[in-house]
């Protein structure tokens, strides 16, 4: 069974980071072996959260992992919240030469940085971008990767796509940007350098953003990519699914940072 080393904190309420890549990629068929960053009694934008830092325990994770002679097929890092958190994840990359490499390079959203991120993370986290073989930046993160600013919300599908193409020239020869949002319509944009072929997959878009939603996005694509699915399926295939999840829960009311609610449709990936 195909393996990937899913890097991300954990929540205990609140269906993102591990919480969510945990049961999407084993849906797949995929092994998820859990590199936890963080311990979170709920995520942060709840009201209230306790957090237990592991970046000193991730050193250690990782020592063990390499005694013990793993091999991943796969690499994906999520939310990474320091520097000293970046250069581990950089070294275990380094350390897995045969790895397919996903970084989503969590930085901000609808224009501007989380407060917890500078220049100098973005550069970090850039360095890290380098080293991927894919990349799933928001519109908002791709600006940033490439030290460019536009206005997201009149950007044209051919400036996305010449940003799309500046970011593969850092390292990552398949990107995806997402969030890509136009009256009531949201997109993703794949780009594939080495096909020199893009696409854009275009939903319905209800107004309402979803803690976690990039998360399951992300762990569909890179799950589906390993197991040999061709590039275009695996976005379409991710696109489709937090489209249904999105739709499903906004006819509850719930609490936005609880997520959506993917435990309904999980069968639709087993039978992938």
């Amino acid at each position: 069974m195909k393996k990937i080393a899913s890097i991300n904190d954990l929540s205990g309420i609140g269906r993102c980071s591990l919480t969510a890549n945990i049961p999407i990629i084993s849906s797949l068929k995929i092994q998820c072996c859990p590199f936890p960053t963080a311990v979170l009694s709920s995520q942060t934008q709840y009201d209230e959260f306790s957090f237990l830092d592991l970046t000193e325990e991730m050193i250690e994770y990782s020592k063990v992992w390499k005694n013990l002679n793993l091999e991943f097929d796969c690499i994906y890092s999520g939310f990474l919240g320091s520097k000293k958190q970046i250069d581990i994840v950089s070294k275990f990359i380094d350390d897995n030469k045969n790895s397919f490499i996903v970084i989503d390079p969590i930085l901000g959203d609808n224009g501007i940085l989380y407060p917890t991120f500078d220049y100098n993370m973005c550069t970090s986290i850039k360095k890290l971008v380098e080293k991927a073989d894919l990349t799933t930046p928001n519109i908002t993160e791709a600006c940033f990767l490439i030290d460019k600013k536009y206005d997201i919300k009149n950007i044209s599908k051919d400036e996305i796509i010449d940003i799309a193409k500046e970011i593969s020239k850092l390292g990552p020869k398949k990107v995806v940007i997402t969030g890509i949002i136009n009256d009531n319509t949201i997109s993703n944009l794949g780009y594939h350098s080495e096909k020199n072929e893009y696409f854009f997959i275009e939903n319905k878009y209800n107004k309402k953003s979803f803690s976690g939603t990039g998360d399951i996005f992300t762990s569909i694509i890179c799950s589906l990519l390993i197991r040999g699915f061709d590039f275009k399926f695996c976005v379409q295939t991710a696109s489709d699914f937090i489209q249904k999840c999105v739709e499903y829960t906004s006819s509850f009311s719930t609490n936005t940072n609880d997520g959506v609610m993917f435990e309904y449709f999980l069968n639709e990936l087993t039978s992938i």
